[in-house]
């Protein structure tokens, strides 16, 4: 069984498109990220999914049951991206809230491990008025696991946080990971994506243009890789291009040198043990595109290939 399963997902608002046939399918146990630049439509499907906004067309499964039921929401937690409690209300106020929102209690014991999870421990009894920015996200994050979710939400949860909280907040999610449970993010911070996703989708204009593996999306398909050589013999190189006939060769001023090919990640075994028997020295092996941001802005088109 999926955690998520949409066909067809679309919002309509007075015309405009702000999810136009969204199809996707997330595994079980799984961190996903759903990317895109503003205005894609990522929160519009976070909220379809979670029951605050209603599609125009198209169909969704949770947890297995219709997105439309009641019953998949209680397995449910949800973190958006903007949020305010009340100002009066202690941080155990807060949790308490939500767990009878829930109708699941929740003890005094569960509420301070939830605090202590998300850094918040012995802060439990002051109000949400002296929070900073950072705390209030670590409140909200603490509040989305409330009644022990099979499935999280989180909008842009490292948004508000320094380094030291992001990396909090990436352990935290590999945590619920290890426990079987999923997590589904929507954040713009590619490199937090990046360090802790298995799948991702990016979407743009409504519309999916890539769900698969964050390393197929990194790494996958055909690409230019430029590996940095050593001194070579004459004719070393010889009779390479019958096999990588996108193979070029530039030498430096010291004798060593840059390849350049375009190639399938799978591929470069069989060439870096090809030049190793030639009497070649491998240095350095690299794509033209070593991260996720680098691969976001080639698929929309925000930066020119090299």
């Amino acid at each position: 069984m999926k955690a998520i399963q949409t066909l067809g997902l679309t919002k309509r608002y007075r015309g405009r498109l702000a999810c136009d046939g969204i199809s996707l399918s997330v595994d079980q146990g799984a961190i996903f990220g759903l990317l895109g630049p503003n205005g894609a439509g990522k929160s519009t499907l976070v909220k379809m999914l979670v029951g605050l906004v209603n599609p125009s067309a198209g169909s969704a499964r949770v947890l297995g049951f219709s997105f439309r039921e009641l019953e998949p929401r209680r397995h449910v937690g949800y973190l958006p991206e903007l949020f305010r409690y009340q100002p009066w209300l202690t941080a155990e106020e807060v949790l308490s809230y939500h767990a009878g929102l829930l109708k699941k209690p929740l003890s005094d014991e569960a509420r301070e491990a939830l605090l202590a999870r998300v850094g918040l421990e012995g802060r439990g009894r002051e109000r949400v008025k002296g929070f900073s920015k950072g705390m209030q996200q670590r409140l909200g994050l603490a509040a989305a696991l409330v009644g022990d979710p099979a499935l999280i939400f989180l909008d842009e949860p490292t948004s508000a946080l320094d380094p030291i909280g992001r990396y909090e907040v990436s352990r935290l999610l590999r945590e619920l990971k290890a426990e079987g449970r999923t997590v589904f993010l929507n954040s713009h911070l590619l490199s937090d994506v990046e360090k802790v996703c298995d799948g991702v989708a990016l979407i743009d204009g409504g519309q999916v243009l890539y769900q698969g593996s964050l390393d197929e999306a990194i790494y996958g398909g055909v690409r230019q890789y430029r590996i940095q050589i050593g001194s070579a013999q004459p004719n070393a190189l010889d009779g390479l291009n019958a096999d990588w006939p996108s193979l070029v060769v530039q030498w430096g001023a010291r004798g060593s040198g840059d390849l350049h090919v375009n190639l399938l990640r799978d591929q470069l075994p069989k060439l870096t043990a090809a030049l190793v028997s030639r009497g070649v020295d491998v240095y350095e092996v690299e794509p033209d595109h070593s991260s996720l941001e680098d691969w976001f802005l080639h698929r929309l088109g925000r930066k020119d290939a090299d």
